[in-house]
């Protein structure tokens, strides 16, 4: 019994290892705001990993064990916020998902839409009036 709590001791010492490495500012980073108002915000992809184990050995329950983990951190894109446009950024164009496509397309989805609507309602006053 003094073994599961040798483990659980090691495993807990391990993740608390882990969560001080890392926090939410690591995936999305702290914004940068530019001179002409331009909002910059990297995010990142974060990896990682560990492994906890241990035995007791012998008659008096000595405890033996180790632990270890890793993290990887790795620029994926830079989010850039401007006066009306939201824009995604890729470090690399390869790794662009369908995702990063759609979330480029939907400012001028909604500009569209804008336009579509203003021009209906125009030509509706236009039409109603003697």
């Amino acid at each position: 019994m003094e073994g599961n709590k040798g483990i659980a001791e090691l495993m807990s010492a391990t993740m608390s290892g882990l969560r001080e490495m890392v926090d939410v500012n690591t995936i999305v980073g702290e914004p940068v705001t530019t001179a002409d108002g331009t909002t910059i915000i990297p995010v990142t992809r974060l990896s990682m990993g560990f492994c906890t184990g241990g035995s007791d050995y012998g008659a008096n329950s000595n405890f033996g064990g180790g632990g270890g983990g890793g993290v990887k951190v790795s620029p994926v894109a830079f989010l850039i916020v401007s006066d009306q446009t939201v824009k995604l950024l890729p470090v690399t164009g390869a790794n662009e998902t369908t995702f990063d496509k759609i979330a480029d397309l939907i400012p001028k989805v909604i500009k569209q839409a804008e336009t579509f609507l203003d021009n209906r309602k125009a030509k509706k006053q236009q039409e109603e009036q003697p």
